[in-house]
């Protein structure tokens, strides 16, 4: 028989942790060790090792009483760094989304979710994954492609470099860019070595290459 998931939870509303508790009963692999309605009190019994550091999983809420979940998640880390943690919380804010993701949660789920979406998040962060509620994920994988986009601003091609790395990819030769553009052909040479070291390659495929995946090319161009 697999070791149970032992699991703390951290949440003011006593009905919702009774719908937790009775949802968790109904697993054999998941056990609700602890249960607490603030992190003051989960964070001094953990300091005090009442459970004997049989902690798997932290649920933690945001909005308790005292301190909050988010100041509290880094305490928890400290004391217990290989604890997974999941907040579970009514704030979809995406101030605090990225904030906990920063501080190091394994997931976040809204109290919208099933019982069983919980259940199913708590295995998958316990094997290794991250359990995040749809809407979280929508909006994190959008945090990322704005963080894509300003990652190509960085390389700051100017505009002249830019034409030069168009022309480029259309295929044509430093010579036939230079007649393009009306300039001398060890201009376009100068341009080409700026390109290169912007985007940190040795080639026109490969500077065209990367181009495309730092998003500096539009999908129309």
């Amino acid at each position: 028989m697999n070791t149970p998931i032992h699991i703390m939870l951290v949440e003011d509303h006593p009905e919702y942790r009774e719908v937790i508790e009775m949802a968790l009963a109904q697993e054999s692999d998941l056990n609700l060790a602890s249960q607490f309605g603030t992190a003051e009190t989960a964070l001094r019994s953990i300091q005090d090792n009442r459970l004997g550091n049989r902690i798997d999983m932290v649920l933690l809420d945001i909005n308790l009483p005292g301190m909050s979940g988010l100041e509290a998640l880094p305490w928890f880390k400290k004391y217990v760094p290989e604890t997974r943690i999941i907040l579970l919380t009514q704030s979809d804010m995406e101030a605090d989304v990225l904030q906990a993701i920063s501080q190091g949660a394994s997931g976040y789920l809204l109290k919208s979710s099933t019982l069983q979406q919980i259940v199913d998040g708590i295995r998958v962060v316990i094997s290794g994954g991250a359990s995040l509620d749809s809407g979280v994920a929508s909006f994190i994988l959008k945090t990322l492609k704005a963080k894509l986009s300003k990652d190509a601003m960085k390389v700051a091609l100017s505009e002249r470099e830019l034409e030069v790395l168009t022309l480029l990819a259309e295929g044509l030769s430093k010579k036939e860019i230079a007649d393009r553009l009306k300039i001398g052909t060890t201009t376009v040479v100068t341009h080409v070595t700026h390109i290169y070291e912007k985007l940190d390659v040795t080639s026109a495929p490969a500077a065209v290459n990367r181009a495309h995946r730092m998003g500096i090319f539009s999908d129309e161009e």
